[in-house]
């Protein structure tokens, strides 16, 4: 018998709306969280994009709820292929890099291998065939990133400057806005 969680996520549909609704409710209902996390990485669930839609909601509310569970999210982020899971979910990944590096108490707290897996995914939707959204989302990630390692800015640079005729109006301001932060 499905879960509760489960029987949920079939109702929810592209609709903002629809999503914000299912983020609340898992707002309300913490105790959601970790399958809901779960879910978000198991490509094979009917509902695995639905549950990626929610933890980008919930992530822009409760950030911190994904701490626990960062070592299960950033080691699998490598096996998301599905479009509509790899925007949301390269969302959450620029909002926990860039809580990481701010300075205050309630801040996300990524381990050196947290990182790198948070590189390495970034880098993977950089110069596969995805979605500009995700691309973008990956791009501003790896500039943040880039501040602290200082290989990431150079290699950022030569894949923006090998695709970026390539690309549509959206990539190109995106890319544009960073190579200038770069230089």
């Amino acid at each position: 018998m499905p879960s509760e969680l489960q029987r949920k996520l079939d109702y929810v549909n592209a609709y903002r709306e629809n999503r914000l609704i299912a983020a609340q409710d898992i707002l309300e209902n913490p105790s959601l969280f970790g399958e809901l996390v779960s879910i978000c990485f198991t490509p094979s669930d009917k509902n695995n994009h639905k549950a990626c839609w929610i933890l980008e909601f919930v992530s822009y509310e409760e950030l911190l709820w994904l701490q626990p569970h960062l070592d299960f999210f950033c080691s699998n982020l490598k096996v998301l292929k599905d479009e509509s899971s790899l925007r949301p979910i390269a969302k959450v990944v620029q909002l926990l890099i860039k809580s990481h590096y701010k300075k205050n108490e309630n801040c996300i707290k990524l381990s050196e291998e947290n990182l790198q897996d948070c590189i390495e995914a970034s880098f993977d939707w950089l110069i596969t065939d995805v979605k500009v959204a995700t691309k973008a989302y990956s791009i501003r990630t790896l500039y943040i990133l880039g501040n602290h390692y200082d290989w990431i800015h150079p290699e950022l640079k030569v894949i923006i400057d090998k695709d970026y005729a390539d690309h549509s109006a959206a990539y190109k301001a995106v890319a544009k806005e960073v190579l200038k932060k770069i230089k």
